[in-house]
């Protein structure tokens, strides 16, 4: 491969994820204008992660999803448009029972969420 093929294909890459970047960080901020504080944090968290267990498996199996397309939702829009850290922030700013709460239906619902992605992807197998 060429220099100047391999700085293209970089540079495809890199605008793949600004764009996802960019679309998934715009996601996000709607759903938080429509449901705000924990409870939108944790609907962004679980929906992305089911869509990352769905992209992840079915780009691993099949050729359904070429890697551009990929990149751009993984690395690129479902970084964006979830969130751990707005997640830790506001389990610090609740009542600690509510944290817990929080936490542990956070990390249930997101382990969850990738197996009904993962499903998904694979038909309903395994």
């Amino acid at each position: 491969m060429t220099d100047q093929r391999r700085r293209s294909g970089g540079l495809e890459t890199l605008a793949l994820i600004a764009a996802g970047g960019f679309l998934g960080s715009l996601a996000r901020y709607g759903v938080a204008t429509l449901v705000s504080g924990p409870a939108g944090t944790f609907l962004v968290n679980v929906t992305g992660s089911a869509a990352l267990g769905f992209v992840f498996y079915a780009a691993a199996t099949t050729d359904r999803i070429p890697e551009r397309v990929r990149l751009l939702v993984t690395v690129g829009f479902l970084s964006s448009y979830t969130t751990y850290s707005t997640f830790a922030l506001e389990t610090m700013d609740v009542d600690p029972a509510v944290g817990v709460v929080n936490v542990l239906g956070s990390y249930a619902g997101g382990f969850s969420a990738v197996l009904v992605g993962r499903r998904i992807a694979l038909g309903g197998g395994r």
